[in-house]
């Protein structure tokens, strides 16, 4: 059976911190795949919010086109969760944003998930695509591990 592929990028630029929740938690007794994908979300939030924006504004804003996860480990309530996030593939329309979500356990730092999510701009009025505006691209471009490997 065929595996989904991640080419992550060696350095990810942004970092923040999100706690497990007992919510997060399913009937495997580790954090569940849907949870993964929400405090991704999460992580996400906060990221744009670095930079000054919102994932949604009052007329426009980020939509997900995609997302590939790998399950490297398992999470575990109580768990304090470092996620590390860096961009690439910036285009007039949108932007990759890559995730790599690990924990420290018993001194030991566990490797839980390591995810990409294509993001596109959205005109919600419209209800269409619409063009990354430029403040957007110039900031994420320091995060954009396309030009920090290549040297663009």
């Amino acid at each position: 059976m065929a595996r989904v592929k991640i080419n992550m990028p060696e350095k990810l630029g942004y970092t923040t911190q999100i706690p497990v929740r007992i919510t997060d938690i399913n009937y495997g007794g580790h954090v569940g795949n849907d949870s993964i994908l929400s405090i991704l979300h999460q992580a996400r939030v906060e990221f744009l919010k670095s930079m000054g924006f919102e994932e949604r504004g009052p007329n426009d804003g980020v939509i997900m086109a995609d997302a590939s996860l790998i399950y490297k480990g398992e999470g575990f309530a109580g768990d304090l969760f470092d996620i590390a996030i860096g961009v690439a593939d910036i285009t007039p329309f949108g932007f990759d944003l890559y995730y790599r979500i690990t924990t420290i356990r018993n001194g030991k730092t566990t490797l839980i998930t390591e995810a990409k999510s294509g993001m596109i701009f959205f005109d919600y009025n419209a209800r269409k695509v619409a063009r990354l505006p430029e403040a957007w691209k110039e900031k994420l471009a320091v995060y954009d591990q396309d030009i920090v490997s290549t040297g663009k």
